[in-house]
């Protein structure tokens, strides 16, 4: 009986230390938002819990002010939102409201402050008809402490009947700072 109250006392220990000592990321617009994580684990000796690890980087997760460089010439800028649930929403600011000025697109974590995009923008004429389907990726990093990312991407337009390549994919070069409240 003993050992068994033991058990049960040190499992609500355990939620209990991990509840306090564990701080959430949370998104908000600007704001850098450094993930921090503890890793616990029982004493030897059962008295408590140690802390065996600490993970602390920053976050893509926020709004940010890109340019997209190919080949030495601008050829978009815009506002791109990074949420914390692995969604991204970019605002072209090249490209008419009408012929429709925004993407949507998907983000995963592949390395250290290391992120690979995906995201899909749908392409009209001055007419309101469909022309293209396009498709941009991004592998960027966050240098300057989170508060500037950098990276390459590749544009490929796609025919919207048959999904066959409109022209050459586009290549090139992204930057962004960081939008924060101030």
């Amino acid at each position: 009986m003993k050992y068994r109250t033991r058990i049960i006392a040190l499992s609500l220990g355990t939620m209990l230390a991990t509840t306090f000592t564990t701080e959430a990321a949370m998104a908000g617009c600007g704001a850098q938002l450094p993930h921090k994580a503890a890793v616990l684990a029982p004493s030897p000796d059962g008295a408590g819990l140690i802390r065996l690890a600490s993970l602390e980087s920053p976050s893509i997760v926020g709004m940010w002010s890109v340019t997209f460089v190919s080949g030495g010439t601008q050829i978009d800028f815009g506002y791109s939102q990074w949420h914390s649930d692995g969604t991204e929403f970019l605002n072209s600011g090249t490209r008419a409201p009408a012929t429709q000025n925004y993407c949507l697109g998907v983000w995963k974590q592949v390395g250290r402050n290391a992120y690979k995009l995906n995201h899909w923008a749908l392409s009209y004429d001055m007419s309101g008809n469909l022309n293209a389907k396009v498709n941009i990726k991004e592998l960027v990093k966050l240098t300057q402490g989170g508060n500037a990312m950098a990276g390459t991407f590749s544009i490929q337009a796609y025919d919207p009947n048959t999904g066959d390549p409109l022209g050459p994919e586009t290549d090139g070069d992204i930057a962004g700072t960081r939008v924060t409240v101030n």
